[in-house]
């Protein structure tokens, strides 16, 4: 009986020890299917570079441009603006080409200060570059901010299990779960008129059409 005890004891600290990288794991697998999308790149009016991950999505954005997805390039994000427009001068996209939003600080915001920009430039068809983790939201934040335009998302692809795990994509990863919960919320609520041009107001942006 001691013996079994003992054993099930064991087995219930591993199986408790255990749980948060299984949960890690997991999490890290189905990011492709639920939090990604298909890349769709194609012809574009704009190419739209979201800050996060700076080097990549530059890098990824430039190889796109040089491609002739798109004549402009669009920088929107506040951490990384300065380094992805030096990322993607240093790849062979001309700076006047290269327009520059560096106040937002969150996806939600991306959409909506990028949107005056978009409507000034006069596109129709606007291709997403993102991790791809991070691809589904972002398509979702930008197409409910400008029903009028058509959105595509090139995601950069997403690197193996092991350097997602033992890096910095892990944690964002796992976060990147909670932040959809929450953004589709959003979403349904902006979509019933609660907070759409409050919500604006409140995070320093203003509520133009695109």
């Amino acid at each position: 009986m001691a013996v079994g005890a003992l054993a099930r004891g064991i087995a219930g600290v591993l199986l408790v020890g255990l749980l948060p990288f299984a949960v890690y794991t997991v999490a890290i697998l189905l990011s492709g299917p639920l939090l990604g999308l298909p890349d769709a790149a194609g012809k574009a009016d704009v190419i739209v570079v979201l800050g996060g991950d700076g080097p990549a999505r530059g890098d990824h954005a430039a190889a796109l441009w040089r491609a002739g997805a798109a004549p402009r390039v669009l920088v929107t994000g506040r951490s990384d603006c300065a380094m992805v427009t030096e990322r993607l001068t240093a790849d062979g996209v001309r700076p006047g080409a290269i327009t520059r939003e560096c106040r937002s600080e969150t996806t939600w915001q991306n959409a909506d200060f990028s949107a005056p920009l978009l409507a000034r430039m006069g596109v129709r068809d606007v291709l997403l570059v993102t991790s791809w983790f991070h691809a589904r939201r972002a398509l979702a934040t930008f197409a409910a901010r400008c029903p009028d335009l058509r959105f595509a998302v090139a995601p950069v692809a997403a690197p193996p299990f092991a350097e997602i795990a033992t890096g910095p994509y892990g944690p964002a990863v796992l976060k990147e779960y909670p932040k959809t919960v929450v953004y589709t919320v959003r979403r349904w609520l902006a979509g019933l008129g609660v907070g759409a041009a409050r919500a604006a107001n409140a995070e320093g942006g203003q509520w133009t059409r695109c």
